[in-house]
């Protein structure tokens, strides 16, 4: 049961080859963005924050890891559900510490912090949750024999 729910889960949709070749740009844009910046903390993935920071070394390490290996999942297109999962609740507690904590401006004009960024990565990920990371990807490759999904051009 489980299982046939996260293969499910996994399975890509069947999209257009343009809209696909526009996912594919997305991911690698964005994909490559994430693992620049989890790169950084994966040099101290369960302390990046800091030692003054409250946010637990556990969370630090997921958040980590999220970023650094969910921008590799993301270019390559494997397990995207998964990835885009990881990164959504990562960005989710950016923006709320944005907004929340730092009462940072949507954007701000001044050239300081904002919660833009982390929305639209946000945005991004649930983006990807909901459509798949199109048929230029290993998910699509793996699971397009068993889903019945046609190729439409």
């Amino acid at each position: 049961m489980i299982i046939t729910k996260l293969n499910k889960f996994l399975q890509p949709t069947s999209l257009l080859t343009r809209t696909s070749l526009n996912l594919l740009l997305l991911r690698i844009v964005v994909g490559a963005a994430f693992i620049i910046h989890g790169w950084a903390k994966m040099q101290n993935p369960a302390g990046w924050m800091g030692s003054e920071s409250s946010t637990p070394g556990f969370l630090q390490f997921l958040a980590s890891v999220s970023e650094f290996g969910g921008g590799i999942a993301w270019i390559l297109g494997l397990i995207t559900p998964i990835a885009s999962l990881g990164i959504a609740s990562t960005m989710t507690v950016a923006v709320f510490k944005t907004i929340a904590v730092m009462n940072f401006p949507f954007v701000n004009l001044k050239g300081g912090g904002s919660y833009e960024l982390p929305l639209t990565y946000f945005c991004i990920a649930i983006l990807f949750m909901v459509t798949g990371p199109g048929k230029f990807s290993l998910d699509y490759m793996i699971f397009k024999g068993r889903t019945g999904i046609k190729d439409h051009e």
